[in-house]
């Protein structure tokens, strides 16, 4: 049987992305998006909050950690991970994050006045063989 790991999101950073290296110099952003989703019960609009742990290896981690910031809107494409650990204690744990294939950062909110913020450039989309993740 074949299967299809894939994931788009548009979100924005709910925490800076934190930048660490592996013992090889191999650069890992971490952070979190807010997904939000409108939807109608009845005759009342709700909106639901997901968030989502993103991990991005190599230049475009490191381009993570130098051009965006908590509340910054990205495009994620990547693919799903489970990573699972053991706690001190002895307890098993697991956890889901994306893995990102790319980081695209989406303009900036103008601010009143109209006067944007300028804009980043966008991380390099060249896919990168993360490996093994060392946290």
């Amino acid at each position: 049987m074949t299967s299809f790991n894939k994931v788009i999101l548009l979100g924005n950073l709910t925490r800076d992305p934190e930048v660490r290296y592996t013992p090889n110099g191999i650069a890992v952003a971490s952070f979190a998006i807010a997904v939000n989703r409108k939807y109608k019960q009845g005759d009342e609009t709700k909106e639901e909050v997901s968030y989502i742990d993103i991990v991005v290896f190599g230049k475009q981690a490191e381009s993570c950690g130098q051009y965006i910031n908590k509340g910054d809107s990205v495009l994620i494409d990547g693919r799903l991970q489970q990573r699972r650990w053991e706690t001190e204690e002895g307890q098993k744990r697991t956890k889901i994050e994306v893995v990102a294939q790319s980081v695209n950062f989406m303009p900036k909110r103008s601010s009143v006045g109209g006067q944007g913020h300028g804009h980043a450039e966008p991380a390099p989309e060249t896919p990168v063989d993360e490996g093994e993740i060392p946290f």
